[in-house]
C-alpha cells in the first residue's frame, strides 16, 4: 500500500443502501475510512462535515443524480478525486459526468472488487501527486518571493555600501590630498631650515620655490606634477649640505678637478637622502636629473633630450635662472635683462627648447607685474594686520625660514606671532594682502 492510500477518506453515494454496503465489504480490508451517503443533498453536507478524498458515485440517482454531484464537487473542491458507478445503459450519464464533472475513473456494475481497488489507488495515487505537485508550486512561489525579497534586500545593501565606500574613498582621496598639501608645506619649512646650513648668498631655495609655483600656473600643470615639482624646488639642493663650507661658496667654474667631482655628486646624494621618503620618490627622481643636459652632456647619467624626466627639465630651468642670478653658477651675478636674452640661446643644447620659450615668457611677464604693482595687492605691516586678510604672497623670515604661505587667512594669532618674530630678529615685515579682502575691511 502506497503513502497515497494511507488514512485516505472514501465517500460512497448511491441511492440503493446495499450497493453502499457491498462496496464497503469490498474495501474493508483497505485502510480507508469509508463515508455512505443515498443521495446527492446528504453527500454534499457531509463532504462539508467530514471531507473526502475521493468520491465514489452512482450514475442514476433521484434528485440530484451523479453527473451533477460530481459536477458540484468538481467546482467546490476539485483536488477530491471521483468514480462514477454506471450501467452499460448509462451511456449519456457516463458523458456528462466525464465532461462536466471531469472524473478520474468510470466502472460498469457490476463491478470487479480487484478492478475496483485499483482504480481506487490509481486515483489517490494521482492525488497525491497532484497535491505534492501543487505543494511544491506554492513552495516555489513563496521561495521566489522570499528570494526576490532576498535579491531586492541584498541589492538596496549594496547599492547603500557601495555609496559607504564611495563616500569613504572620496573623504579618504580628500584626507590623502590633504596630507599630501602638507607635506609639501612641511618640505618647504624643512627647506628653510636647511637654507641655515648655507651662505646667505646660497640661500635660493625661496626664490626657486616662488617661481617654480608661478611656472606650474602659467602652464596648468596637474597638482600632483605640481606638488612634486614644489618639493623637488624645495630639496634640489639638499645633497650640498654634505660640503665642507668652501665648496658650498665656490661657483661651479671656479672649482678645481676634484670639487668639481664632488659638486657632480650633489644630484644623486640628495636623491638618496629622499629616497626612504615614499611621498617625495618622484621628486628625488627629479632632482637627481635635473643636471642633465637637453644634448646629453650634463650629468649625472648623460641622459639625452626627452629621456630626462619631464619634471627635471623644469627644474633645470628654475634653479640655472636663479643661481645664474645670484652668482652662483659663474663668479659674478647675471643681471635679469642677460639671463632673458642669453637663456633662449641655450635651447637645444642645456634646455628643453619649448619648455625653454614658455619659460621665458613667463619671467618676462613677472618681472613687467613686479615692475607694476599689482592693483588687486596691497602691503601691510604687522600692526596693520586684520583677521580674515589673505596673503598674496609667501612670507619668509630674514633666515629664508617660510612664515606665512600664500593663501593664508590670517587670524589674530598669526598677528601676533609675526610680531613676535619681529621683535626677535628686530625687524618689520613686509606683507603682501589680497586688495579685494582689504576693501571689505573698509
Amino acid at each position: 500500500m502506497s503513502d497515497a492510500s494511507q488514512s485516505a477518506t472514501i465517500l460512497i453515494v448511491d441511492d440503493e443502501p446495499n450497493v453502499i454496503s457491498s462496496l464497503k465489504r469490498a474495501l474493508h480490508a483497505q485502510p480507508f475510512k469509508l463515508l455512505g451517503a443515498t443521495n446527492g443533498e446528504s453527500a454534499l453536507q457531509l463532504l462539508e462535515e467530514e471531507g473526502a478524498d475521493l468520491v465514489i458515485c452512482d450514475a442514476r440517482m433521484p434528485g440530484m443524480d451523479g453527473p451533477t454531484l460530481l459536477r458540484t464537487i468538481e467546482s467546490r473542491r476539485p483536488d477530491c478525486m471521483r468514480i462514477l458507478l454506471t450501467g452499460y445503459e448509462d451511456i449519456d450519464q457516463t458523458i456528462r459526468a466525464i465532461n462536466e464533472g471531469r472524473i478520474f475513473r468510470y466502472i460498469s456494475k457490476p463491478w470487479d472488487d480487484r478492478l475496483l481497488l485499483l482504480a481506487i489507488k490509481q486515483a489517490l495515487e494521482h492525488q497525491h501527486i497532484e497535491r505534492d505537485r501543487n505543494r511544491l508550486q506554492l513552495l516555489t512561489q513563496e521561495q521566489n518571493i522570499a528570494l526576490q525579497q532576498v535579491n531586492s534586500e541584498l541589492e538596496s545593501r549594496v547599492e547603500s555600501r557601495t555609496a559607504e565606500l564611495m563616500r569613504a574613498a572620496e573623504m579618504l582621496s580628500a584626507a590623502n590630498e590633504e596630507l599630501k598639501q602638507a607635506y609639501v608645506t612641511a618640505t618647504e619649512v624643512f627647506s628653510a631650515l636647511l637654507a641655515q646650513r648655507l651662505p646667505r648668498s646660497r640661500q635660493t631655495n625661496k626664490e626657486v620655490i616662488e617661481l617654480m609655483r608661478a611656472f606650474c600656473k602659467a602652464q596648468e600643470y596637474s597638482q600632483q606634477l605640481t606638488d612634486d615639482l614644489s618639493m623637488a624646488a624645495a630639496l634640489y639642493n639638499l645633497g650640498k649640505l654634505t660640503w665642507n663650507d668652501a665648496l658650498i661658496a665656490l661657483p661651479p667654474e671656479s672649482m678645481d678637478r676634484v670639487q668639481r667631482e664632488n659638486y657632480k655628486n650633489y644630484p644623486t646624494t640628495g636623491e638618496r637622502l629622499l629616497i626612504a621618503l615614499e611621498p617625495a620618490h618622484d621628486a628625488a627622481l627629479i632632482i637627481r636629473h635635473h643636471q642633465e643636459r637637453w644634448d646629453g652632456a650634463g650629468f649625472p647619467d648623460g641622459l639625452v633630450g626627452n629621456a630626462i624626466p619631464f619634471g627635471a627639465r623644469v627644474l633645470k630651468l628654475v634653479v640655472d635662472f636663479v643661481e645664474m642670478k645670484m652668482g652662483m653658477v659663474f663668479a659674478r651675478k647675471v643681471p635679469h635683462e642677460e639671463m632673458v636674452e642669453k637663456m633662449p640661446k641655450y635651447a637645444g643644447r642645456l634646455y628643453d627648447p619649448e619648455l625653454c620659450a614658455a619659460f621665458i615668457e613667463l619671467v618676462k611677464r613677472l618681472e613687467e607685474e613686479k615692475e607694476a604693482e599689482s592693483e588687486d595687492v596691497v602691503t601691510h605691516n604687522t600692526s596693520t594686520l586684520r583677521p580674515e586678510m589673505i596673503i598674496a604672497r609667501s612670507l619668509h623670515a630674514q633666515n629664508g625660514m617660510l612664515l606665512l604661505k600664500e593663501g593664508t587667512v590670517i587670524t589674530e594669532r598669526l598677528i601676533n606671532k609675526l610680531k613676535d618674530f619681529e621683535e626677535n630678529e628686530e625687524t618689520q615685515y613686509v606683507i603682501h594682502v589680497l586688495q579685494v579682502l582689504q576693501d571689505e575691511e573698509a
